[in-house]
């Protein structure tokens, strides 16, 4: 078999794994660009994908590479206290570290460092993450309406409220702050941590975000600039 190299990395502003969003799509404005490695640099390889409104991504787990598989998960899903099998989800602890995520493609654009990068919104990648393959999406085949959800099906699409004081949106745009909102109200923090008073944080943008939760709503307690966004 050949070897999986991987053919690009994605640049986004999720420095690291807290606060990405679980699955793609769930913050569907967020921007991110995949950058390929210099070898598979050749117009050629993408001619015609920008015909394609949606691709799909063949990632590797990079930031748990060595970690050890295990045959059940806990699904933020279900809480984070119920095991499923892990082939009955989509858990990174898996026997190979490969995941597959849907994005959208908003353009094919030529660069004079990088030549041709993608520019994707709704993926779910820490930046730097290694890609190993890519293909178009299509209707025809990748859509199935009367698919069923397993145990998926019975859980609600738990959203938390967000509370943003504007003093703390100084300087980002609405398109910004609407990003933020949605990856925030997905509930960043692990599905077994439920404590109301316990000041949660991550890097986003160049920021790190300080927030809490109660009940059904986060409060953004801090907003702290690391670089320029």
């Amino acid at each position: 078999m050949k070897e999986i190299v991987p053919i690009a990395h994605i640049r986004s502003d999720f420095p690291t794994k807290f606060g990405i969003p679980r699955q793609s799509g769930l913050a569907p404005n967020v921007r991110s660009t995949i950058i390929f490695e210099p070898t598979f640099r050749q117009a050629e390889a993408l001619r015609g994908l920008e015909n394609f409104s949606h691709i799909w991504l063949i990632w590797g787990f990079s930031e748990n590479e060595n970690a050890p598989w295990s045959p059940t998960v806990r699904p933020p899903r279900l809480g984070g206290n119920v095991r499923m099998g892990v082939f009955a989800t989509r858990s990174t602890f898996r026997p190979n570290g490969l995941a597959l995520s849907s994005v959208r493609l908003l353009s094919v654009e030529k660069t004079q460092e990088y030549g041709s990068v993608l520019i994707v919104t709704g993926a779910d990648l820490m930046d730097g993450t290694p890609i190993y393959d890519i293909k178009p999406y299509l209707t025809t085949t990748d859509c199935h309406p009367e698919a069923m959800n397993g145990f998926v099906e019975n859980t609600e699409d738990y959203r938390l409220h967000v509370q943003i004081a504007p003093a703390l949106l100084s300087g980002w745009s609405r398109e910004e702050e609407e990003n933020l909102r949605d990856i925030l109200s997905q509930d960043p923090r692990p599905a077994y941590h439920h404590d109301p008073s316990r000041i949660y944080g991550f890097e986003y943008a160049g920021c790190e975000i300080k927030f809490q939760v109660t009940n059904h709503q986060l409060v953004v307690k801090q907003i702290d600039k690391k670089s320029e966004k």
